[in-house]
């Protein structure tokens, strides 16, 4: 039990919700980062669906990874994510069909997918690709629901459609609501201020430049 949860280990799950994340730090995901964190609830579901995809696919890579010939990798690949993502999104039309429609291709289309499959799924275990998987789900969905916090209530007034907001006693102190924040480049700028301030609080990822 004491090495499934070795330092490494930890260090391979921890490292992208921080100073390794796919969407601050790799520069992965960053296409569905401006369309779907307009509101928070389809950012919180994309999010989910990536972890839920990248882990299992991690899983299934690792597993056959001895077995498939070098120069058909990426075709095999595909088919592992293509499964995952059609059962992902099929579970999404059953019971959250809205927000199917509104994450619309974006869950297939995920750099990340395949990006932690080529990078990391083929050359190491079951176990430490999973962790790399749920890590790096997780820190994409991390900067998704800041990103789409602050739109979200910015922008409509609201959080996962309850009113924060929109109030009389606090529109006749002179707020209005900011149409800005939900088009998809207040997305691109507030996430390069995050960037901006991890980059800032930790000299090592100027020191990588």
């Amino acid at each position: 039990m004491g090495s499934l949860f070795s330092a490494k280990n930890r260090e391979v799950f921890s490292t992208p919700l921080g100073l390794n994340n796919p969407v601050t730090v790799q520069v992965l995901g960053i296409c569905s980062a401006l369309a779907v964190t307009s509101k928070l609830e389809p950012a919180i579901v994309m999010g989910l669906s990536v972890t839920i995809i990248t882990a299992f696919s991690n899983v299934v890579i690792s597993l056959i990874r001895k077995t498939i010939p070098n120069r058909i990798r990426i075709i095999v690949q595909l088919v592992v994510v293509a499964a995952l993502v059609t059962i992902v999104s099929e579970l999404l039309k059953a019971f959250a069909y809205d927000v199917s429609v509104q994450l619309s291709v974006y869950v297939g289309t995920n750099c990340i997918l395949m990006g932690r499959l080529e990078a990391f799924a083929m050359a190491n275990g079951p176990w430490e690709s999973c962790l790399d998987g749920i890590g790096n789900g997780l820190g994409y969905a991390k900067i998704l629901v800041m990103v789409a916090f602050i739109r979200e209530l910015l922008g409509s007034g609201t959080l996962l459609g309850f009113n924060i907001l929109n109030y009389d006693a606090i529109k006749s102190a002179g707020y209005v609501n900011n149409g800005l924040m939900l088009m998809p480049p207040m997305a691109l700028i507030i996430v390069a201020c995050i960037i901006w301030y991890q980059r800032a609080k930790h000299k090592e990822l100027q020191d990588k430049e």
